[in-house]
């Protein structure tokens, strides 16, 4: 590729500069805005998220007219493929219902600043660069960005104690998987002598042949694992996750848990590697050839993981904690999807049922914290498990939707949170890993326990005395109709989703899987 930029790069960049500018544009605005209007903020930031999409659907048209998979730009240190677009729209789903969610929660906290909306908005920009990225540098930046971003919205409370506490640890637990994570990539560059995830696996075999530079090559692996491990919340790497969903706004925790546990996973995806489709053949990169090597590694990970999440969030009674743990063992069951996906040549379901994980998580958790930040109003936190009692009597709506979401995170047919659990365990049988697959189903029905922990507080427990009906502004309506709507939906028909998720991959569906699902 010649100097100088294509008007594909200038396409390919369009939805996160348009995010950039929508975020500059919001702290211009808020300027300007009186008190009593700050929920103009709100408005801006929204129209960014649409005009992002939108600019993202223009480039996955440009590239169905061309007949192409993919684009690479900027030198090689951008991919636009399905993947990343897939990722890409997984985002900004995630983002509009969460600026939705942020509407009447920042006024009753009165933090209602337009710092809120930029900052999210730029989180997103760094995720894009998490996904679409092909270079670890281009990665690490959007990495950065994200993270920095979050930190300050964690502690976005600023009269909170707990709010300052859980940005303070999530800022030196990130500052530290982050050195961690630079190094690894800095020990990979001096392996391979290039930043390019192709050349990188392209190298990496004939230095792990070559006998004197594979330790090297293993403290490489670890240290980059450690990083993107700490950045999905896998256990031992978990510790700032309950911390900081608790004391983060409650809508903060919602968008958290959905869009930067996304973000992370593309970015694993990327770097780890996962053999790959395009048009018939199958490529490699990143550090597949080194699976031999952290397949054992992400099967002990998983396997502490839910083990730990599960026995966890059993104890918890605090709300947010509870789902903060629950979130940790969903991402063990992912790790289970990612093992499968990896240990053969190309099994594509591993990976199919990560993508449709995410998707259907994006929507039931979103959902599940949507229920909770309504409950904020007065003198009502609302995040302790004893604040959902008798919530049937005084929000019968949004207690019948939290009982959607609780089951469908359990995996109950026919809500949408069973099709992510069937992937992963149908691909573990594909590759022969039994025994991870009962694993995962035994810890599912932990989960279901506590889930109905939250659906007996509602349902059967008397409401606390002076409780009056629970008021709902018309945007957190609207959150929770669109995530209740999806959960529902996607479960119920799934086909043109799971077709989503195997378009994100290149991939025909299976016909005996069309039939089945239909």
């Amino acid at each position: 590729m010649g100097p100088g930029f294509t008007s594909v790069d200038y396409m390919m960049a369009l939805p996160v500069t348009l995010l950039a500018l929508f975020a500059l544009g919001v702290l211009l605005i808020d300027l300007m805005l009186p008190d009593e209007m700050k929920w103009f903020n709100a408005i801006t930031a929204f129209i960014g998220v649409l005009f992002s999409a939108y600019a993202a659907v223009r480039f996955d048209l440009f590239l169905r007219s061309r007949d192409w998979p993919y684009a690479f730009g900027f030198m090689y240190t951008m991919l636009v493929d399905h993947f990343a677009l897939y990722f890409f729209y997984l985002f900004l789903a995630g983002t509009a219902i969460a600026i939705l969610m942020s509407v009447s929660y920042l006024e009753t906290e009165h933090e209602n600043h337009g710092e809120y909306y930029a900052l999210m908005l730029l989180s997103v920009a760094g995720m894009m660069c998490m996904a679409a990225g092909f270079d670890v540098v281009l990665i690490f930046i959007g990495l950065e960005l994200m993270a920095i971003s979050t930190y300050v919205l964690v502690g976005f409370l600023r009269r909170d104690r707990r709010s300052n506490e859980a940005a303070l640890k999530y800022l030196l637990l990130g500052a530290f998987s982050s050195g961690i994570f630079a190094y690894g990539l800095s020990l990979l560059y001096g392996l391979t002598g290039s930043t390019n995830l192709y050349q990188i696996g392209g190298h990496l075999p004939q230095i792990l042949q070559s006998g004197p530079y594979k330790p090297v090559a293993i403290i490489a692996l670890v240290t980059t694992l450690t990083g993107l491990l700490f950045k999905i919340a896998a256990i031992p790497f978990h510790q700032w996750a309950p911390d900081a969903y608790e004391g983060a706004p409650t809508s903060i925790t919602g968008f958290m848990s959905v869009a930067v546990k996304a973000a992370g996973w593309a970015m694993l995806l990327r770097i780890l590697g996962f053999s790959y489709n395009f048009n018939g053949h199958i490529l490699f990169w990143g550090l597949l050839p080194m699976r031999s090597i952290y397949i054992p590694l992400l099967v002990f990970v998983a396997v502490a993981t839910m083990t730990g999440a599960n026995f966890a969030a059993l104890t918890q009674t605090n709300t947010k904690r509870l789902l903060a743990y629950s979130s940790i063992a969903h991402v063990g069951y992912m790790l289970l999807g990612l093992i499968a996906g990896t240990a053969t040549d190309f099994n594509p379901d591993g990976i199919k049922g990560i993508l449709i994980y995410l998707l259907v998580y994006t929507f039931m958790n979103l959902g599940a914290f949507g229920v909770i930040t309504s409950l904020r109003h007065r003198n009502i936190v609302g995040d302790e498990l004893d604040d959902l009692n008798g919530l049937y009597s005084r929000a019968p709506v949004e207690a019948v939707l939290m009982l959607v979401f609780m089951l469908s995170l359990a995996g109950i047919p026919p809500l949408a949170g069973f099709w992510g659990k069937y992937f992963i365990f149908l691909s573990l049988i594909e590759s022969g890993h039994y025994v991870l697959a009962a694993l995962g189903v035994l810890y599912s029905v932990f989960g279901l326990y506590y889930y109905l922990k939250i659906a007996n507080a509602m349902f059967m427990r008397q409401p606390e005395k002076g409780e009056e009906h629970l008021p709902v502004s018309y945007a957190m309506r609207a959150a929770l109709a669109v995530t209740g709507f999806a959960t529902l939906f996607i479960g119920i028909m799934p086909n043109r989703f799971i077709e989503l998720a195997g378009w994100a991959l290149n991939l025909a569906q299976n016909p005996s899987m069309a039939k089945l699902v239909q």
